[in-house]
């Protein structure tokens, strides 16, 4: 007597990632991303900028730029996990609602690896910009990206000697200037001090300095909240695009599935495709 053993096609099926088209849809993904983001920076979509200039933007400039950031996600991510969805290979047989989940379990793992690429890539880019050589970037602070024309203005002088190094006076001044944006304020010695500073680097009387000193603190409180508001909107963006595009990974991958397999695409997904559904009404 012979013992067979039935086993069904859905349970010899590896339970496991595909990880061929998940890396490929990966790498998709990020090159598409970095293509958007390389053309939103030529054409000026940003939400922040080292440059002294990008306080001039507007505040409808700023949500475009967020918007931008939302969308060129949805795209990559939604891009890279349809290529990983359509490239897996099918399940020999099972349920409809397995088959869509392995498929959209696929389409996360693109976004997550995607992710990890791009951070990976602005880790790197980051570092090289910073460890960039620059004599002039030896004594400066914290404060010269941010407020560099604050402190320009600050020690401006008519007459000046050559060659006088102010590295270490720009960084002590841009590190008071920073309490500005604080609840208290520059308290009142580091306010004399600064006068006494600017008084001695641009010979100016004791009533300018303390004028300049004055518009200087307002200027330098009113660039750090706008420095502020753009990191929020910058990092709401980021969390917004990661989120949504965590979702359209998830969607691309099940429509690149059932594209791969011949079937029509859910109800939700359909009204967006009008092109598959004349398709499948011609079959």
């Amino acid at each position: 007597m012979t013992l067979e053993t039935v086993t069904s096609p859905h349970a010899a099926e590896p339970r496991y990632l595909q990880w061929t088209p998940v890396i490929a849809g990966a790498l998709a993904a990020t090159a598409f991303s970095l293509i958007l983001i390389t053309f939103a920076a030529a054409v000026g979509l940003g939400v922040s900028s080292s440059a002294p200039t990008w306080r001039d933007a507007s505040v409808a400039l700023w949500i475009l730029s967020g918007i931008y950031i939302i969308l060129q996600a949805i795209i990559s991510f939604g891009f890279g996990a349809y290529i990983a969805g359509r490239l897996r290979r099918p399940l020999a047989a099972g349920p409809a609602d397995e088959v869509e989940s392995r498929d959209g379990l696929h389409g996360l793992a693109v976004w997550a690896l995607a992710v990890v690429l791009g951070s990976m890539v602005a880790a790197l880019v980051g570092a090289a910009t910073i460890n960039r050589p620059s004599p002039a970037s030896a004594n400066a602070s914290s404060a010269e990206p941010v407020l560099s024309y604050e402190l320009d203005r600050l020690f401006r002088a008519v007459r000046r000697p050559p060659n006088v190094d102010m590295r270490s006076e720009r960084a002590e001044a841009g590190r008071i200037l920073l309490t500005s944006s604080s609840h208290d304020g520059v308290n009142t010695d580091d306010r004399t001090y600064l006068v006494q500073l600017v008084g001695a680097t641009t010979g100016l009387s004791p009533t300018d300095s303390e004028r300049r000193v004055d518009n200087g603190m307002a200027a330098a409180k009113a660039a750090l909240a706008k420095s502020r508001r753009s990191t929020i909107i910058l990092a709401f963006s980021l969390a917004t695009a990661l989120l949504l595009g965590a979702v359209a990974a998830w969607a691309a991958a099940s429509a690149g599935g059932r594209h791969r397999d011949g079937a029509p695409l859910p109800e939700w997904m359909a009204h967006s495709d009008p092109f598959a559904r004349k398709q499948w009404r011609v079959r």
